[in-house]
C-alpha cells in the first residue's frame, strides 16, 4: 500500500496541468528542499484517508521533501518545519506539517484553504538542528 501511495504522489509531481505546478527545487544551504502545492482533490479518497487529508475543491496540500546534499546519494533528511501562508488580501494561514516516513523517504505534509483562482504565497521555516533556512513560493490554486 505504502508503494502505493509513494507512486501517486511521484506521478501527481509530474501533473502538468494549469491547477498543479509541478514540484520545485531549491538548494538551501545543506539542504536540497523539494516542494510542491496542489488540490486535495487530485488524490483518491483512500489516500486522503491514509494521510488524514481533507478532500475539497477549496483544500490544498504542501508536500516538501529535504535531501542532505553534503551526504552521498542525498538522502532523506529529518527536519522541522513551520511557515505561514499568505494570500493576494494579506490574510495569513498557520500551516501545520505532518512528518511521513516510508522506507528511506521523508516528507512533510500540510494542508491550506484557498478561493478559486487564489494564490497563495508560502514563507517557511526549515531547520534540521545545525541550519535554518527560509523557503518562499506562491502557487495560484484552482476550485476544481
Amino acid at each position: 500500500m505504502k508503494v502505493l501511495i509513494s507512486a501517486i504522489l511521484l506521478i501527481i509531481t509530474f501533473i502538468s496541468s494549469p491547477a498543479v505546478q509541478a514540484e520545485n527545487m531549491k538548494k538551501l544551504g545543506s539542504m536540497n528542499v523539494h516542494y510542491m502545492a496542489i488540490g486535495s482533490t487530485f488524490f483518491t479518497p483512500e489516500i486522503a484517508k491514509v494521510y488524514g487529508i481533507t478532500r475539497s475543491r477549496f483544500n490544498g496540500l504542501v508536500n516538501i521533501s529535504v535531501l542532505d546534499n553534503t551526504k552521498k546519494g542525498t538522502p532523506a533528511k529529518s527536519v522541522s518545519i513551520s511557515g505561514k501562508a499568505k494570500n493576494n488580501l494579506g490574510q495569513f494561514k498557520t500551516l501545520e506539517f505532518t512528518e511521513v516516513k516510508e522506507g528511506s523517504a521523508i516528507y512533510y505534509l500540510a494542508q491550506v484553504s484557498y478561493n478559486n483562482e487564489e494564490t497563495i504565497h508560502f514563507d517557511l521555516t526549515i531547520t534540521d538542528g545545525n541550519e535554518e533556512q527560509q523557503l518562499k513560493f506562491s502557487q495560484k490554486f484552482y476550485a476544481d
